[in-house]
């Protein structure tokens, strides 16, 4: 047996679930009818109602027991501290540093990040306002009106994702899109309907070195020049770089003012919060962007302060973990109902799949209970005309939120 399943509060779990397996959800409701409120959470504009889960008091008791058992208090703040919890890279884990709009100081090393966090906002304020404004042409001297971001994983799930749930505040005049596989036909059928005068492109690898998006890349750079005849000029007029490699940046011919860059401490699944968010931030404006990142920091305020027992991310978590462990669920379903939130799915799929997706604990030994769920989905309303047939009728439970 593992650390963690030897708690005194996993086992306590395992007696309960024998006790409250079979419960029914139309039972708990009706002993207690004051369940919707009593398993809700608000905080500022959000409501996170929790009631419909298979769950009593005693059940979240005992969650949260095992939730201190396992220090996630200890962790968390060791999170926010900027020390290296990531053991398999030695490096700290601060994507909450790239929307701290409260600026205090957040450490690696004895270094404050936030000054250049600051400065990296900064000159995309400046860039995003001068390319909206129409101040940034083309090599021909014509406004930018298409934005193409070429990425990858993180690189292009959560921009992807923001541009669609936000779009009702985008730019009238600029329209974004998206190219990720590295399949020809991605790239073929979104440059087709551009036109090469008015087409900016932003490339987001890390390392610039990304095959799958230097391949995308260089047949877009290509595609350029053939309508510009051979100048190499245009290139720098026409391609930024959200890198940290300059020397291949340049080497492609961007500009390296116009490379913008993140730090080894930001997870590609996190990094929307970060300069990956440029096409965001060009198509929904700075001060849009800069809200979205004031929104995930009241967020992070809310995990780090309060008690875990009215804790959203924390409750939240712990559901999961009760259906995955003890009910032996095998997937999470995520069924948004806006139709604007119709890439959630798919990016939260990566935030979950690929943070849980390990199979030994910190000290490297071979766990013995599940580390994560296969999460899937689609937007609800089509998906009860397609899958919540099996939802409600078949033989397996499956989660859905």
């Amino acid at each position: 047996m593992s650390e963690l399943t030897r708690t005194p509060a996993w086992q306590a779990l395992i007696d309960h679930w024998h006790e409250v397996r079979d419960l029914h959800m139309r039972d708990l409701f009706r002993e207690d009818p004051q369940r919707a409120e009593r398993f809700s959470l608000r905080h500022e504009d959000l409501l996170l109602d929790y009631s419909k889960n298979r769950i009593t008091a005693e059940t979240l008791g005992l969650l949260l027991d095992l939730a201190r058992e396992a220090d996630v208090e200890g962790w968390r703040e060791r999170m926010f501290r900027g020390e290296r919890i990531n053991f398999t890279e030695q490096r700290p884990v601060l994507h909450v540093a790239l929307r701290n709009r409260s600026n205090t100081p957040i450490l690696v090393d004895g270094e404050d990040v936030m000054p250049k966090v600051n400065a990296v906002l900064g000159r995309m304020r400046r860039f995003t306002e001068a390319v909206r404004s129409g101040a940034w042409t083309g090599w021909t001297g014509r406004r930018i009106t298409d934005v193409v971001n070429i990425g990858i994983g993180g690189s292009d799930l959560g921009p992807r994702m923001v541009c669609e749930a936000l779009r009702p505040y985008a730019s009238p005049d600029l329209r974004v899109h998206f190219v990720a596989n590295v399949d020809p036909n991605d790239i073929a059928d979104t440059l087709a309907g551009l036109d090469p005068e008015t087409t900016l492109f932003v490339v987001a690898s890390k390392t610039f070195t990304t095959q799958e998006t230097l391949t995308n890349a260089r047949t877009a750079r290509a595609w350029l020049l053939a309508a510009a005849g051979g100048r190499e000029e245009a290139v720098a007029r026409h391609f930024v770089a959200v890198s940290t490699n300059a020397e291949q940046v340049r080497a492609f011919g961007i500009d390296t003012e116009h490379m913008f860059e993140f730090w080894d401490w930001v997870g590609g699944r996190y990094s929307l919060w970060s300069a990956i968010g440029l096409p965001i931030a060009l198509y929904l404006g700075m001060d849009h962007f800069e809200a979205l990142l004031a929104g995930g920091h009241a967020m992070d305020r809310h995990f780090r302060e309060a008690p875990l027992e009215r804790n959203m991310p924390v409750i939240l978590a712990l559901l999961g973990f009760w259906y995955i462990e003890f009910f032996g669920a095998e997937t999470q379903a995520i069924l948004p109902y806006d139709e604007h939130l119709q890439r959630f799915p798919a990016y939260f799929q990566q935030g979950d799949m690929e943070s849980n997706g390990k199979r030994v604990d910190r000290d490297g030994r071979v766990v013995d209970y599940a580390t994560g769920p296969i999460v899937w989905g689609e937007p609800g309303t089509n998906g009860q005309h397609a899958f919540f047939q099996l939802l409600h009728q078949g033989t397996r439970l499956v989660p859905c939120d």
